[in-house]
């Protein structure tokens, strides 16, 4: 299907530390020219952006839209939706489904359900367990993002807490290996110490100190090290604490670090002040932690200790999250809030707005070697976002997209509004209403 040609005017262009008005002409799926005056071009379609910006669409290294097996919570068409509609144009989700994808044909399946329903891009990791390292050595680096690892925090046989399995994928997986970092024998000994006194009637304020600063650390440093050891090319996914922060460098460029680390909307919106209001709705894996690990999450990004910035995705339904604190799962939906919420941090003066563009598009494209995606340049896919920075507007259950139905952020009120949304030159969003007539591409690395 021949994609028709948009011409976007007048637009406050945010990319590449800069900000610029001009225009951007998209044909055939990609960014044919950005200037001034282009009107002088042809086109199918016009857009005037005047009193918009125009960020590079933001790229989710860490999303769980829970297909297969757990359809009831999420689907990928459902959460690709929501997406969007916040702005995020590409994402990259997790092997933890059922069944989970820790084989090439799970793998194939998931791309192939993709390619039917998602209106974003997409790629999808595949899962490490402590005896499938055959199986994963079998993945093109060139069409996967990469190998992820639950160091921690997970079900079955893909919790890797085996010494041998993990030397092993440290020194022969060639690709990006992503972790999640919590050291599952201090989280156990923590459990048991809070049921001994509370029981079953744990109150979630003690989420911070059971999933502790020290199990986050302790994984945390385990992975670096290994890294270290034998040049892995590590990610470590939603950073929560300040002490890991030691664990990362800003000496040098993205493109030359070997090990890297990301943050998520959450860990830099919320404390563990919020759990006496936001109950086990503000449970995640990591755990939301202190006011000061916040603050110095938020410095990490600006000072580019912190890599990229991102979601972490991870719906459940409003009944399984309202219960007691061992039965309530961890995770909430976050695609459709996260870049409104760096946004408000904008307005807070916390944040730049090209800092902005950057963790959300430029490093994940560097740090994930993405094919021509993450920045607003000529002949790269127009995958590109118009926000309206004054356009406030509140939370609420009835404007929520995910298949859930709910979100930690309901109540909250933010003053920037995505209103456009293109997705591989596809104008995917329009103020409100979506067009599904052409979906979402596989993202290709250069690896």
């Amino acid at each position: 299907m021949k994609l028709p040609s948009i011409l976007i005017q007048n637009a406050n262009i945010v990319n590449e530390d800069k900000i610029f008005q001009a225009d951007v002409l998209i044909r055939d799926g990609k960014i044919a020219k950005v200037g001034e005056n282009l009107s002088e071009e042809s086109y199918d379609e016009h857009l005037d952006a005047t009193g918009l910006h125009l960020f590079p669409g933001m790229i989710d290294d860490q999303v769980h839209f829970r297909e297969p097996g757990l359809t009831h919570k999420a689907e990928i068409g459902s959460e690709a939706r929501a997406a969007v509609a916040g702005g995020i144009t590409s994402y990259m989700e997790m092997p933890n489904t059922n069944p989970q994808t820790t084989n090439q044909e799970e793998l194939q399946k998931k791309y192939d359900r993709a390619e039917q329903v998602s209106l974003a891009n997409y790629s999808f990791y595949i899962g490490a367990t402590n005896d499938n390292l055959e199986e994963v050595l079998k993945t093109d680096p060139k069409k996967v993002c990469g190998v992820k690892a639950f160091m921690g925090s997970s079900t079955g046989n893909m919790l890797v807490d085996n010494e041998v399995t993990l030397e092993g994928l440290f020194s022969k997986v060639p690709m990006l290996i992503a972790t999640h970092c919590e050291d599952e024998g201090t989280i156990r000994a923590n459990t048991a110490a809070y049921k001994e006194k509370y029981g079953e009637e744990v109150p979630i304020s003690c989420h911070p100190e059971i999933r502790s600063a020290e199990a986050c650390y302790k994984s945390s440093s385990m992975a670096v090290r290994l890294a270290k050891k034998h040049n892995t090319r590590l990610h470590i996914l939603h950073i929560s604490t300040a002490k890991e922060l030691e664990l990362f460098s800003n000496d040098k460029p993205l493109a030359e670090k070997r090990i890297t680390a990301e943050v998520c909307a959450h860990h830099i919106w919320f404390s563990k002040e919020d759990y006496d209001k936001k109950g086990t709705l503000i449970k995640w894996n990591p755990a939301v932690k202190d006011a000061s690990d916040r603050a110095a999450l938020l410095e990490a990004v600006n000072n580019n200790t912190i890599d990229v910035l991102a979601t972490d995705h991870a719906p459940h339904t409003l009944e399984e999250k309202s219960n007691t604190y061992f039965k309530a799962p961890s995770g909430g939906p976050l695609v459709q809030h996260a870049l409104v919420t760096f946004l408000e941090l904008y307005h807070q003066g916390k944040m730049s707005l090209e800092k902005i563009a950057e963790k959300t598009a430029h490093h994940p494209s560097i740090l994930f070697q993405i094919e021509k995606r993450g920045y607003i340049r000529e002949n790269y896919f127009a995958d590109l976002v118009l926000v309206d920075l004054q356009d406030p507007w509140t939370v609420d259950r009835s404007n929520v997209l995910s298949k859930c139905k709910w979100s930690p952020f309901e109540g909250q009120t933010f003053k920037s509004k995505v209103k456009h949304t293109f997705v591989s030159g596809h104008w995917a969003f329009k103020d409100g209403t979506f067009d599904e007539s052409v979906k979402g591409k596989r993202m290709s690395f250069e690896r």
